[in-house]
């Protein structure tokens, strides 16, 4: 009976000990989250504010806009157009997630940060969370506010982890989102944040979409995918394919998603020493205890099904006239 006793006893201990590991895994619970997005630069990041607010697992406390060089000036104040313009018009929803303006310029050196809406928001959003319970902070554009708010708030770090879309693989490399701003990436990695980071090389071998295949997935989708179609094909024969005449072979990449595949636990990863970010986007190797989580793979079949199904029965349920086709192109959006 002694031995059974403690038997039991490790059985419920690991149970326990499992469950505090996996806890964020367990498909009930609901994840709190905010996305920082540069919509409006290209395609694929309103693909993934619509995955996120279609989720039902995501529970989304806000959203901020970011700046990139590619959106009309203000660059921050344009995108948070486009994001309430994709929220209220493309998604039809009325009752939403707090909508938030970021700041329209980087950082000028990696130790001073940039006020704005958008990081106030952050760093109150963030106080009530703590180590044990991080908020998770989607990063799909420029580092700025969420680098801004570190350097603001240090102890932010005990309370939040990023998830970022960006470089080009473990080595770094001129890629557009951390080009944007270098310094907020240097801020944020020589910081103590929690890190992950779905690197481009991944996106591409995961997320490309051919042309048939987004027309597959997308034409006949009722208003929500009618949209995202038209954009696709706006922006493909914009910039994929205007000297193709016949070869629609060549796919564009739906970047952002790789950031919610992995909080959904669609994806592999490694643990590899945090570096130091150069000012030409290349790693220094240093003598760190901290780390970086890099995707590796996503389970591209699995999330696309789970997208499309969401966007589904969301149509079911609510009411998405096609009105919002009326509206221009988001990435064209003044």
């Amino acid at each position: 009976m002694g031995l059974l006793r403690h038997l039991i006893g490790f059985v419920l201990l690991f149970v326990v000990f499992t469950g505090v590991i996996y806890g964020t895994q367990n498909p009930d619970s609901r994840i709190p989250v905010v996305l920082s997005t540069d919509v409006g630069n290209e395609i694929d990041d309103q693909w993934a504010i619509s995955y996120l607010l279609l989720q039902p697992r995501f529970e989304v406390l806000g959203i901020m806009s970011a700046h990139a060089p590619t959106i009309t000036a203000p660059a921050a104040h344009t995108s948070y157009r486009i994001l309430v313009d994709v929220v209220e018009n493309r998604l039809g929803m009325r009752t939403h997630p707090l909508l938030v303006e970021g700041g329209s310029l980087p950082m000028e050196n990696a130790s001073t940060p940039r006020s704005s809406p958008a990081v106030n928001f952050l760093i109150e959003t963030s106080r009530r969370f703590s180590k044990d319970n991080r908020l998770t902070v989607l990063m799909i554009g420029a580092g700025t506010d969420i680098a801004s708010a570190i350097l603001t708030d240090p102890r932010i770090v005990e309370r939040i982890r990023i998830i970022q879309m960006g470089f080009n693989d473990e080595r770094g490399g001129n890629e557009f989102n951390v080009a944007n701003d270098v310094h907020a990436l240097q801020a944020i990695l020589n910081s103590n944040v929690p890190l992950v980071v779905g690197p481009g090389k991944v996106c591409r071998a995961s997320l490309s979409l051919s042309f048939d295949e987004a027309r597959q997935m997308l034409a006949k989708r009722g208003a929500i995918g009618a949209w995202l179609w038209e954009e696709y094909q706006a922006w493909y024969f914009r910039y994929v394919k205007p000297l193709r005449v016949n070869d629609f072979s060549k796919p564009w990449v739906i970047w952002d998603n790789i950031t919610l595949a992995y909080v959904l636990g669609m994806t592999t990863q490694h643990t590899l020493p945090r570096p130091r970010l150069r000012d030409d986007m290349t790693f220094e190797e240093v003598k760190t205890h901290q780390t970086v989580t890099w995707i590796t793979d996503v389970d591209k079949q699995r999330m696309w099904a789970d997208f499309l199904n969401l966007v589904d029965e969301y149509q079911r349920t609510h009411a998405v006239g096609d009105a919002a086709l009326r509206y221009r192109l988001t990435f064209m959006l003044p």
